[in-house]
């Protein structure tokens, strides 16, 4: 094989790994509070456990990219593409800013007990049920809805809705209560049973983020299905960073491109000092309560 056909290759096989390491997706921001007169780095990050590679910028595959201060911003502007440090963010004042960011679909084709695994996994028991232990591989293409807060005393710009098409919307300022409810909505309304979980590092020193690819991999600190009213309450009391992440599948609309279409929402988020101990359950709805989860090794619906 002569050497172009081998790089080639080697190419092509780091593709189709990629996806399979790389899980969840987040945004990423150089620090989690809003003060005026900093620079805030925004990026983000493809990986499992809370840690990953950062992903460069692909105005290609960007639906949006926006910054809602106290007026919205596009960010897509700033955006440099190709480069890991997406934009630069200098906040004018202390209410703080929720960065979101969505992609359209890529595709991605796993073996068929490989995407069984992942369906189950990510608590997805409607495709898994329609598959019906099919042993045709699992053809999908899957977009990302991700969201970071940076910490300010305006509160209305945490819990405001962008209008993504899966995203998790707090009713209160992430990182300032031991305990975050948070809504689920796809297409604008309540998504139940939703299985949502959140992962949580350990901050630096100073209390900004670690860099993603020093830290060490972290199991699931919580997850639980959202409640028929799309939402759930996750027991945050412990500081650092949080990442909550959701999926959802739907038969795809574009047959011939995929069976399958997901849409992975994220948000993160810093608590900076505990709060006192919770008085009672997360949620009064079993639904919402959710439990520890056991670290699995399982494939991903890929990292633009």
């Amino acid at each position: 094989m002569n050497r172009v056909s081998m790089s080639t290759l080697l190419v092509a096989l780091l593709a189709l790994a990629r996806p399979v390491a790389a899980h969840e997706f987040w945004i990423a921001p150089s620090r989690y509070d809003a003060v005026p007169g900093s620079t805030i780095e925004l990026g983000a990050v493809a990986g499992t456990g809370f840690r990953g590679e950062k992903k460069p910028w692909s105005p290609d595959h960007a639906v949006r990219f926006t910054l809602r201060t106290a007026k919205p911003i596009d960010l897509t502007r700033g955006a440099t593409p190709g480069e890991v440090t997406w934009t630069r963010f200098d906040p004018t004042d202390g209410g703080g800013a929720m960065a979101a960011f969505e992609s359209d679909f890529l595709p991605i084709q796993l073996p068929a007990a490989q995407f069984d695994d992942y369906l189950q996994v990510e608590g997805l028991d409607g495709p898994l049920a329609a598959r019906q232990g099919s042993a045709a591989p699992g053809r999908e293409r899957y977009r990302r809805c991700a969201k970071a807060w940076l910490a300010g005393a305006d509160a209305a710009r945490a819990t405001a809705v962008v209008g993504m098409p899966l995203e998790l919307v707090p009713e209160s300022a992430p990182g300032t209560g031991p305990a975050l409810r948070v809504h689920v909505l796809w297409q604008g309304g309540p998504l139940a049973g939703a299985l949502v979980k959140a992962w949580r590092t350990g901050l630096a020193s100073e209390g900004a983020p670690r860099a993603v690819f020093e830290r060490d991999s972290v199991r699931v600190a919580w997850q639980g299905r959202s409640d028929a009213a799309g939402a759930v309450t996750i027991p945050v009391r412990d500081a650092g960073e949080w990442l909550v992440s959701v999926v959802h599948m739907e038969p795809c609309r574009e047959r011939e491109i995929a069976d399958w279409e997901s849409t992975w929402a994220s948000l993160t988020f810093a608590r900076v000092a505990p709060g006192p101990a919770l008085s009672g359950p997360a949620s009064s709805s079993r639904a919402a309560r959710g439990n520890a989860a056991r670290p699995a090794s399982h494939p991903s619906a890929g990292a633009p």
